[in-house]
């Protein structure tokens, strides 16, 4: 154990020299002084999915405020437009699951169903709602059956736009001391760009606008698609990180019958091409670590040295803590609510050298890294 935590710190002292060296991509967002305002880079990040959303309807500011108390690094609100251009934060653009808008009888006649991403989907759509009509809607637990205790918080939030997230993010870090990164995604970008509600021209303004179209670790941007980091990347200097599917191809990609699938772009060569516009891979956790037929976590891929070699950090997704999302050999029970052997988990992955990782589950997170820092 001594000769194990040794190395460990030998290799954060390693990549803290290297990060500040390269003066390039920072990390977040450890304890800062007012005077002293750069990040933290010797730590994994934590990247609060959706803010806490093992214990707070996502996407709402209870969830992001939870997320940053429990010392999540980053918050990452999810993007999508409304019927007026506003960028707010949901996962899906349709909201019949994370609303309260099927209780709303002035809005029945909205319920349609459209093609998105080549999948057809019937319910309610921020694109068919003004700003002001969404006001009207509260947000709820997404998964009742699997987190019964956040039903209690139905109802107590509205649906935050991104500037509401960048606001919250700014006011948390002067509650706590700390510098609170974003981490916003651009959802369905070619399908948006299709109705004439693209998400990158209200990102980047919203962005500039509020100082944080830096490479100062305030802010990450990231999306399945590449044609979407593309256009930011050009317009911006934040990192960009590319999210990584298991399966598939990005929709960009489907759509115009050009471009890599994800399993062409884990490649060594598909890999030096996403550094090309970005300095993340954000890879489904699979893509990882392979769960054996037995259960149990097997060995890492070269997915996380790969994409060292080419330059690029590896924030994988999503950790949680409920038996029903953990392998097979680290669930307690049968009963898929109750919690498993989540530590063990994260314990796998910070030995296998991820720079960051997206959790439900914030202070667990940052509870496994202690852990591991210290070891």
């Amino acid at each position: 154990m001594v000769a194990g935590g040794a190395r460990r710190g030998a290799f954060w002292t390693r990549r803290r020299a290297a990060v500040i060296a390269a003066a390039g991509v920072l990390l977040p967002v450890a304890a800062v002084s007012t005077a002293q305002a750069a990040p933290h880079a010797a730590e994994p990040a934590v990247f609060g999915h959706r803010g806490a959303s093992g214990y707070r309807p996502e996407h709402t500011a209870g969830s992001y405020e939870l997320a940053v108390q429990m010392g999540a690094d980053y918050i990452e609100p999810d993007l999508v437009p409304t019927k007026d251009g506003v960028l707010v934060a949901r996962h899906e653009n349709e909201i019949g699951g994370t609303t309260d808008v099927s209780r709303h009888p002035e809005f029945a006649s909205r319920r349609t169903t459209k093609t998105v991403d080549g999948t057809k989907v019937t319910g309610w759509f921020t694109e068919d709602f003004t700003l002001a009509e969404l006001r009207t809607l509260r947000a709820v637990e997404r998964l009742p059956d699997v987190r019964q205790r956040n039903t209690l918080y139905n109802g107590r939030y509205q649906v935050p736009t991104l500037q509401e997230v960048v606001d919250l993010a700014k006011s948390l870090g002067a509650r706590y001391h700390r510098r609170v990164g974003i981490i916003p995604e651009t959802k369905h970008p070619t399908y948006f760009r299709s109705i004439g509600l693209p998400l990158e021209g209200a990102l980047i303004r919203t962005l500039k606008a509020n100082g944080l179209d830096k490479r100062d670790g305030r802010a990450i941007v990231q999306s399945f698609e590449p044609s979407s980091l593309r256009i930011l990347h050009r317009a911006l200097r934040v990192p960009g990180l590319q999210d990584l599917s298991a399966s598939g191809a990005p929709y960009d990609t489907v759509a115009t019958g050009k471009g890599p699938t994800f399993a062409e772009m884990i490649t060594p060569a598909g890999l030096k091409e996403i550094r090309t516009y970005a300095q993340w891979i954000g890879p489904d956790k699979s893509l990882v670590i392979r769960p054996r037929p037995d259960g149990t976590l097997g060995e890492p891929t070269t997915l996380v040295k790969d994409a060292h070699a080419a330059k690029l950090k590896v924030g994988p997704y999503t950790f949680r803590n409920e038996n029903q999302f953990l392998p097979a050999a680290l669930r307690n029970g049968t009963v898929p609510s109750d919690y498993g052997q989540a530590f063990r988990e994260y314990e796998a992955f910070f030995k296998a050298g991820v720079d960051g990782l997206f959790s439900d589950n914030a202070d667990t997170a940052v509870a496994a890294r202690g852990d591991f820092l210290k070891d």
